[in-house]
C-alpha cells in the first residue's frame, strides 16, 4: 500500500519567512502531509516580516514540532518522508547541516534526510557571499543537499512580489517531486526578428 506524500518543512531565521509559509499553503492545497519545525530565530523573523502569528503558520501544517524537541518523529530515519524543504535557510542553519552539527530539530531533521538519501532542498538566503559561505554550500551539496537560492525568474515577467514568491516556491517543490500545475515553465525563445544584430545568433 502506498502511503500519502509526506514533506518536512523547516523555517529558519533568515529573511524570507514568507517562502516557507507559502510552501505550506501550496502543499496543503495539494493534500500533502506536512511536518513543520520553526527555529527560534525563524519565529522572530515571521513576527518581523509578516502579519502571520506563529499559530497561523503552524495551523497550515499537518503536525508541528518545537525546535528543541530533538526526539521528535522527524529526527529519526525510520520515520518515512519524501523529502524536506528549508525555506528560508540561514547561513547558520546551512553551517549546521553542512557540518552535521545537530544542535536543534531543524538541523537534525535535515541531517537525517541526507543520511537516508532523501531529497533535501535549501533555499539559502544570503548575499553577497564570501568564501566561507561557498565552502558550506559545497559541503552540503557533497552530502546530498540541493542548495537553491531563491532567485527570481524574469522570463515569467512577474508583476508582483507574490508572483516572484510563487514561482520560487513552485520550483523548489518541483525538486521534491511536487508538481504545481500553475507554474509557468520555460518553453523556448519567443519569436523575434533574426535580422536584429543585437540579438543572439542561433545555430552558429
Amino acid at each position: 500500500m502506498n502511503s500519502p506524500p509526506r514533506i518536512v518543512v523547516g523555517i529558519s531565521g533568515a529573511s524570507g519567512a514568507v517562502l516557507g509559509i507559502r510552501a505550506l499553503e501550496v502543499l496543503r492545497e495539494h493534500g500533502i502531509e506536512t511536518h513543520l519545525v520553526i527555529s527560534k530565530s525563524g519565529r522572530a523573523t515571521i513576527a518581523q516580516e509578516t502579519d502571520y502569528s506563529i499559530a497561523d503558520v503552524t495551523s497550515l501544517a499537518t503536525k508541528s514540532y518545537s525546535d528543541n524537541d530533538v526526539g521528535a518523529a522527524i529526527s529519526s530515519g525510520s520515520f518515512r518522508i519524501d523529502g524536506m524543504l528549508v525555506a528560508p535557510c540561514s547561513v547558520k542553519t546551512l553551517s549546521g547541516i553542512a557540518n552535521s552539527y545537530d544542535e536543534n530539530l531543524l538541523v537534525r531533521a535535515a541531517d537525517v534526510t541526507m543520511k537516508e538519501r532523501r531529497r533535501l532542498v535549501l533555499l539559502l538566503r544570503e548575499t553577497p557571499l564570501h568564501a566561507g559561505h561557498i565552502r558550506l554550500m559545497a559541503q552540503a551539496t557533497e552530502s546530498g543537499a540541493i542548495v537553491m537560492p531563491p532567485m527570481p525568474a524574469f522570463y515569467t515577467r512577474p508583476q508582483t512580489v507574490q508572483d516572484i514568491i510563487d514561482h520560487c516556491v513552485y520550483r523548489a517543490l518541483d525538486l521534491l517531486g511536487v508538481h504545481v500545475e500553475k507554474i509557468e515553465r520555460w518553453s523556448g525563445w519567443k519569436s523575434f526578428d533574426h535580422r536584429d544584430p543585437m540579438l543572439p545568433r542561433l545555430g552558429g
